[in-house]
């Protein structure tokens, strides 16, 4: 197959066709949606594509036939109709103040008046402006309007950690986007996108004809690179690169239906040819590691989290619930499902490698409130697992916690909470992205934690004990019997009980027992 040129970082679909750069063709998806409704919402993280998929459903309502030639929908697709497109996006730039919004929405729609060559009566009303620019443009072109608009959420998330402002620029979107419900009658198709799921109540103002397939299977790959879209599209990037390290690292994000890559990573990695964390280095907001640390979220847990869609949409300025957080920023995905009576509930975990063993790093660091500190110890971690040095750890792990600073106990929270000194330990290996498991299920009881690495086999049990250490932790692992489950797998087991005391603030213990 011919090699094109990689799309990093380009969002225009009449640039990516007409110059001859891959493109994974999205247009099935987008005739099912026009299809069956005429109002969207559509909820991912960042970089996934959200912003491309707009600019082809604007081509396509345009009417620009010549972009789609080859693609599905070229041939299932009324050319002869177009339709007058208003576009509005918050992706450039930050809003700061109620005023800075409304000068950037006045000049959002007097940008589309210009381009669709419209005259607006009164524009210093702001819904008025609007409402009045999707009438006239309706009444000009004979057809409805259609509506896309992208980042939708971007100034609210921009002024998050100020509760206040947020909640008036809040105000402020919601006479925007309550105009789309009042002007139905002069409006084709709407569809809206942005990172996360604000509620309806608060944000849309009774917009109830609004869908929302952020969770729903059928869409699941509607943004992101699939398994066939590597095959397809990319057959020609693939060699040198070994496929299950390029799942492990980039694959793995689900909204209950197809599993996708996040397309940003694997077009950098086809550019660079190394396996990098692309994604998480553009820009992991501090709010969400501050969140995660303020609140004392036992971070094992990541691996594995439970909870109802009602707690996983619960994301608003006076109410964000952590795990709500974690799955819409793209940290966590939908690892699978079950239903409780009249309750589904989900699991989530980490996509993949990349944000499991980078979010990690990013926490271990404000963790032990040594960023520099934490890098050369997760370096020298890896030396000892690879060398099978358990007294090493022991030495290194009493290191570890000797490097938190006395003023970083008495000014952060987290270091309140038992479940501190657990959640240090598991980021500080996750950081490595080893295979780990947590709450290991065996026949006798749960492991603490299990890794798997260099053909060995580790065993944690911890316990938060006074300054004399007991001993428990480790009898704990021996007396239920929990390397039984490993046995068959023919390698050295090592059990080992870990015990932290509250009042010294570091490991007090640290018992080893190898077993082949």
């Amino acid at each position: 197959m011919t090699r094109k040129k990689l799309p990093i970082g380009i969002q225009t679909f009449e640039k990516i066709r007409e110059d001859d750069y891959y493109y994974v063709d999205k247009t099935r998806y987008i005739l099912q949606l026009i299809d069956e409704g005429t109002h969207y919402f559509l909820s991912r993280p960042r970089r996934f594509g959200k912003s491309l998929l707009l600019d082809t459903i604007d081509e396509l309502f345009s009417g620009n036939e010549t972009l789609f030639q080859g693609l599905y929908c070229h041939d299932r697709w009324d050319w002869s109709t177009r339709n007058p497109v208003i576009r509005i996006s918050f992706g450039g730039g930050v809003v700061r103040s109620v005023a800075q919004l409304e000068t950037r929405i006045r000049a959002l729609l007097r940008l589309n008046r210009d381009n669709l060559g419209l005259d607006c009566s009164d524009e210093a009303d702001i819904p008025g402006y609007f409402a009045e620019l999707i009438r006239n443009a309706a009444k000009k072109a004979g057809e409805r309007v259609v509506v896309l608009i992208d980042e939708y959420d971007k100034p609210i998330l921009d002024n998050i950690t100020q509760p206040e402002l947020a909640t008036e620029i809040r105000h402020g979107l919601r006479n925007l986007y309550s105009v789309i419900k009042d002007s139905d009658a002069h409006i084709r198709f709407a569809f809206l996108t942005g990172v996360s799921k604000f509620s309806k109540v608060s944000l849309f103002s009774g917009l109830n004809n609004l869908q929302d397939i952020t969770v729903d299977k059928r869409y699941s790959a509607l943004c992101g690179y699939t398994e066939n879209d590597l095959d397809q599209v990319f057959a020609s990037e693939l060699e040198g690169l070994g496929r299950m390290q390029m799942q492990d690292w980039y694959n793995g994000y689900n909204w209950l239906g197809e599993a996708v890559y996040n397309p940003f990573d694997l077009l950098l990695l086809f550019n660079t040819r190394e396996f990098k964390p692309y994604w998480f280095e553009t820009g992991t907001p501090t709010f969400l590691i501050d969140v995660l640390t303020e609140r004392g979220f036992y971070l094992p847990t990541l691996e594995h989290i439970r909870g109802d869609i009602a707690l996983l949409s619960a994301f608003d300025v006076e109410n964000i619930a952590t795990e709500a957080l974690l799955w819409q920023t793209g940290y966590l995905t939908f690892a699978g499902s079950r239903t409780i009576g009249a309750r589904i509930e989900y699991t989530l975990g980490y996509p993949n490698l990349e944000v499991k063993s980078a979010l990690n790093d990013a926490l271990i660091k404000v963790l032990i409130g040594n960023p520099g500190r934490a890098s050369e110890l997760e370096s020298r971690l890896y030396d000892l697992l690879y060398a099978n040095d358990c007294a090493g750890l022991k030495t290194h792990f009493e290191s570890l916690y000797a490097s938190i600073p006395n003023d970083w106990y008495r000014n952060n929270p987290i270091a309140q909470y038992e479940g501190f000194y657990a959640s240090v330990f598991y980021s500080h290996i996750a950081a490595l992205g080893l295979d780990i498991i947590l709450e290991d299920v065996t026949h006798q009881g749960r492991i603490d934690m299990t890794v798997r690495f260099n053909e060995q086999i580790y065993l944690f049990e911890f316990k938060v004990v006074e300054l004399v250490p007991e001993g428990k932790a480790l009898q704990q692992l021996i007396d239920k019997r929990y390397a039984d489950k490993y046995r068959s797998a023919n390698q050295p087991i090592h059990l080992i009980g870990v015990e932290f005391s509250k009042d010294s603030r570091t490991v007090v213990g640290f018992d080893v027992e190898t077993s082949a």
